[in-house]
């Protein structure tokens, strides 16, 4: 008889603590922005709000409050058998489904073409194995499950969008190129095939054209790199529809601009999670009635929700996103088509 093969759930978190002090160089001329010294946001942040406060929370805050058995998710979504993705490569670009890995990870499957948001598999969001916020159940599926991934679409930066060790997994396997914002591939190894992309600017991949969008966030791995490297979501427009990825934002005007240029997506993938105490994080992370506002500015045919369940990265507890979601829509004075939580490893068809 032979052995079950070996499937990667998860991953030991990849040791780059000179991401925590190195100063990358600041030089984009190619986007206009030689004179500046980092990356700013569309709309500018409220003075309000300083650094100090943020610290003093960082300091004083209970790091992980969740009530989760993390060895019984292991072990339910080991021995649950699901439904898995497949290679498509007959099937109808009209022919779409979404894949909800796990925070900011999905696998959009646009036809034949197989793309994957922001891929984290990682034991730990931080610079080292055993430190930072613990991921608190597996992905949906394994990596050795992946079907053939044709483009990674990197958001940003930071530490629970930017994992190592995975996009080491998935180059190893796929050599797949990088889509990500301008800077990003100073934190890459050399071997990667890093496109790095300014707002708005758009690459064709055989009938789709992938569009760098903007966001309302930032970036950063350490003390001396903030903001030196472009956060955004993406866009993947289709003659078949749109399908929209936020990546990691707060609310704000970018979300109308997105439609007036490319249309209401035929699904688009929202955080909701990561968003309390709210005075602190409001300007950076969406809450479930931001992104209801979103949804709605995108006039998206349907939103999945993401970031939130994985990783405890700030104050409310695991279900409240999902909970607070449902009440959001609920109270909506306008009529919204469907807005999704879907469980990890599990498809939206759309």
């Amino acid at each position: 008889m032979k052995d079950k093969p070996t499937l990667t759930y998860q991953l030991p978190t990849q040791s780059c603590w000179t991401h925590t002090w190195i100063k990358p160089p600041f030089y984009h001329p190619e986007s206009g922005r030689e004179s500046d010294t980092r990356f700013y946001n569309q709309q500018p942040k409220s003075p309000a709000r300083g650094s100090k406060e943020l610290l003093r929370w960082l300091v004083t805050r209970e790091s992980f409050t969740w009530k989760v058995d993390i060895q019984n998710e292991y072990d339910t979504r080991v021995n649950t058998a699901v439904a898995l993705p497949q290679n498509r490569p007959q099937a109808d670009l009209d022919d779409w489904q979404v894949w909800f890995v796990g925070h900011a990870t999905v696998l959009i499957q646009i036809g034949p073409y197989n793309f994957i948001t922001d891929p984290v598999w990682c034991d730990y969001a931080s610079p080292s194995q055993g430190r930072g916020p613990r991921r608190v159940c597996p992905a949906g599926f394994a990596l050795e499950q992946l079907p053939t991934i044709h483009g990674v679409l990197l958001s940003h930066n930071h530490y629970d969008h930017m994992d190592l060790a995975t996009l080491e997994w998935l180059h190893k396997k796929f050599a797949m190129p990088i889509y990500t914002g301008l800077g990003n591939g100073f934190y890459l190894p050399k071997e990667f095939h890093v496109i790095e992309m300014d707002w708005w600017q758009e690459i064709p991949y055989h009938e789709l054209r992938i569009i760098y969008t903007p966001a309302q966030h930032g970036s950063g791995r350490g003390l001396r790199d903030q903001n030196k490297a472009l956060w955004g979501g993406f866009s993947v427009v289709a003659k078949t529809g749109h399908c929209f990825f936020a990546g990691d934002t707060g609310y704000a005007g970018h979300f109308k601009q997105i439609h007036a240029r490319y249309g209401a997506p035929r699904v688009a993938l929202l955080p909701i999670g990561a968003y309390e105490p709210r005075k602190l994080m409001s300007y950076v992370h969406m809450n479930p009635q931001d992104a209801v506002h979103a949804h709605l500015d995108l006039q998206a045919h349907r939103s999945v929700a993401i970031h939130y369940r994985t990783f405890q990265l700030t104050d409310e507890d695991r279900e409240d996103p999902e909970h607070a979601l449902g009440q959001a829509i609920k109270a909506s004075s306008k009529l919204a088509n469907p807005f999704y939580c879907i469980r990890e490893g599990h498809k939206l068809t759309v």
